[in-house]
């Protein structure tokens, strides 16, 4: 049921302008896309200046979201949907062309959706892996920096593109860069077996005098979150022969 969609809302903003004697208020409005989120909390995030929805997402309660809050369906429906469609095709288009590792294609689409939203955590996180497998490193950096700096790389609901994106680095034996990324997903989800799991190996590969202690303490950390985890089990059997 939950979360809902709602739409864009309007949020009018006392400000000031002038200075001294000719100081006086002028009232502003931001607009933001709304979904609810439970039957008392809501969750509220900016619109750029394409209309579509970016930036750091808020939750309020349901009174102070009635108070503040103004419906802009015609908003919505003229200016932010036909953005948000054109936006999640181009990123569809990006992943189709990723999994075929046709990585042109793919940076085309995933740059197109940047356009639209340049911090958009499915596009950038498309570009980080294309950037990886073809080994382009200062745009990788690039992105990597855009990545580690927002909460939405890690939500669950990116969870696809967060593992692609975090194996690539990996295997393209970017350690620094994997043990970084995978470090910041744990500040969020230290109980996820699989994070222990990837940074141990990303630890195991890079092979500095502090890792290895550093890929035991992950692997026997997976395995306490899950005690049949068979991968761990054999790595850290390999590992310690």
């Amino acid at each position: 049921m939950y979360p809902r969609t709602l739409g864009v809302y309007s949020k009018a903003a006392a400000g000031k302008t002038g200075v001294g004697t000719t100081l006086s208020d002028k009232a502003s409005s931001t607009y933001w896309y709304a979904r609810r989120l439970s039957d008392e909390t809501y969750e509220v995030q900016p619109l750029n200046e394409n209309n579509v929805p970016s930036g750091m997402r808020h939750e309020v309660s349901k009174g102070d979201f009635m108070r503040d809050f103004t419906p802009e369906p015609g908003f919505y429906e003229q200016r932010t949907l036909p953005q948000m469609k054109s936006l999640q095709k181009k990123l569809e288009l990006g992943a189709q062309y990723l999994d075929q590792r046709l990585f042109g294609p793919a940076e085309r689409e995933f740059l197109k959706a940047t356009m639209i939203d340049e911090e958009n955590v499915e596009a950038n996180l498309g570009l980080g892996t294309v950037y990886s497998e073809s080994g382009e490193a200062q745009k990788l950096k690039q992105v990597l920096d855009i990545l580690l700096s927002k909460d939405e790389t890690f939500n669950e609901e990116q969870r696809h593109m967060f593992n692609t994106f975090g194996i690539s680095l990996r295997k393209q034996g970017l350690h620094e860069e994997a043990i970084a990324y995978y470090a910041k997903a744990l500040d969020y989800n230290d109980g996820d077996e699989n994070l222990h799991f990837n940074i141990a190996r990303a630890y195991y590969a890079r092979g500095e005098p502090e890792d290895a202690e550093l890929t035991e303490k992950h692997l026997r950390r997976a395995l306490s979150l899950r005690p049949g985890f068979a991968e761990a089990q054999k790595f850290l059997k390999l590992f310690k022969n």
